[in-house]
């Protein structure tokens, strides 16, 4: 399963991710976004998804970055 942080538009954007991801049963944590991967509200997601991440996106969805050791691979861009 690979481990996924998506940044948003704005925190309302972010809590309706992770109610909606946990309703799911998709592990989701709610974190400060990394300084190198920026972000108009601050705030992100990170979670694991084993299926195509683009099934996920929405209109409050800024960014999407797949985690690669210390790394961050753009998968998604608004």
């Amino acid at each position: 399963m690979k481990e996924y942080v998506a940044v948003f538009f704005t925190h309302s954007g972010a809590i309706k991710f992770d109610r909606n991801a946990k309703k799911n049963n998709m592990s989701c944590e709610l974190m400060p976004v990394p300084r190198k991967l920026s972000s108009n509200c601050g705030i992100g997601a990170k979670f694991q998804h084993n299926q195509d991440v683009h099934e996920l996106v929405n209109e409050e969805i800024e960014k999407i970055f797949e985690v690669d050791g210390k790394n961050y691979i753009l998968v998604y861009e608004e």
